[in-house]
């Protein structure tokens, strides 16, 4: 459940987490694109390396290191799943760029959750919910998702809770075959569902008892306003944005394997 330390906000005082919202999440679109563009190794390298300063200045490494840790488990899937297709669709055999592409899929994704990883804790949903909403999107939609923001990591904890206590009683989550192991899981989903239905009722309760919904132009105590952090962190993703897809269009990328041989 490390990896949900991911979408947890950490309140810290540092330069990245006064940024706007909506400054960041284009950051991270950025990179997302960026990402997506090249299946060589070596530009995910470098993207990988870009984003560990943001995580220095706001202070939030361990917490990404949790998440990157909890994303081990699904990097090793996409890893042994790249491996298993090429290896069958090159004629059972095994290449040295077949294994650099399949290393090159793995570390999109890890490129990916670190990416959203900075985003998500560094970024109240508070001040997440404001940005929507002053981008215009219906504020039924900012409600819904922050609100599965602010949850995500409740059920997260709640579940280690429940896996704790089912431990306790003697459930042995480790043991057997891949398809028992799923059948012990069971007795962690059932009250785990009953717990996120009884907090969306608790919710719904409490959103009546308010009035929510009773006035359709709400108002706002705090007003986003984009500062000079916000101009530079636009200029830093236009720019990786920009030389990502002229390297994409106009540039040879070398593959590890041309670089050894």
């Amino acid at each position: 459940m490390s990896v949900f330390d991911g979408l947890r906000f950490r309140r810290v005082a540092s330069p990245v987490h006064i940024l706007d919202p909506r400054i960041k999440f284009f950051y991270v679109c950025s990179i997302f694109v960026v990402a997506i563009l090249f299946p060589e190794i070596l530009p995910l390298i470098v993207l990988f390396l870009l984003q560990i300063p943001f995580v220095l200045i706001a202070r939030v490494q361990k917490e990404w290191i949790r998440s990157l840790r909890g994303a081990t488990f699904l990097a090793a899937i996409i890893f042994g799943s790249n491996i298993v297709f090429r290896f069958i669709y090159a004629g059972y055999t095994l290449i040295l760029p077949d294994l650099e592409f399949a290393l090159a899929m793995t570390l999109r994704f890890v490129v990916l959750v670190e990416a959203f990883s900075v985003f998500f804790l560094t970024t109240s949903p508070d001040h997440l919910g404001l940005a929507l909403e002053q981008s215009r999107v219906p504020y039924e939609f900012c409600f819904a998702f922050t609100t599965a923001v602010r949850f995500v990591p409740v059920l997260a904890d709640e579940a280690e809770t429940i896996m704790d206590a089912q431990k306790a009683r003697g459930l042995e989550l480790e043991k057997g075959n891949f398809l028992k192991r799923i059948r012990n899981y069971i007795p962690i989903l059932i009250p785990l569902i009953i717990s996120a239905i009884r907090r969306s009722l608790e919710l719904a309760e409490a959103m009546e008892s308010r009035a929510w919904g009773a006035i359709e132009k709400r108002t706002n105590l705090y007003v986003l306003k984009m500062k000079a952090g916000d101009y530079l962190l636009i200029a830093i993703s236009v720019s990786i944005l920009i030389l990502g897809i002229y390297l994409r269009l106009h540039a040879f990328i070398p593959s590890l394997s041309d670089l050894l041989l």
